[in-house]
């Protein structure tokens, strides 16, 4: 059975790029959002196998949409995928429970990396 994907980012263009890497990854897309609100209840509804998290984002931004996430999940998998690379938030996100954390411009190779580590069954 292939591994459910929620991808969370603002940006349309770094949504397509994910979906399109993570497809031919042998994922299977579940689901996309725009906000970390939206985040948060298209995870409650699809129970994703992994999550790939924008941290900045209107609204509300990854970090809380993390934090929350992992309070009624705390089994939840998720990579911070962000072009934010501050020492500060990496450590946040970490001590949340990021599983992992991409910096934005990414390398295909980066990201076809994770899906397949957390492809993996366990």
């Amino acid at each position: 059975m292939r591994k459910r994907l929620l991808i969370v980012d603002d940006a349309l263009i770094m949504r397509m790029r994910i979906r399109e890497i993570a497809v031919q990854s042998g994922w299977e897309v579940v689901g996309e959002a725009a906000s970390g609100q939206q985040a948060i209840e298209m995870f409650r509804t699809l129970q994703p196998d992994l999550v790939t998290m924008d941290i900045v984002m209107p609204t509300m931004d990854g970090v809380e949409a993390l934090r929350i996430i992992r309070e009624f999940a705390p089994h939840a998998r998720v990579c911070m995928v962000s072009a934010v690379n501050q020492r500060e938030k990496l450590s946040e996100c970490v001590r949340l429970g990021a599983i992992d954390f991409v910096v934005k411009p990414f390398e295909r190779a980066r990201l076809e990396s994770l899906f397949e580590k957390q492809g993996r069954d366990e």
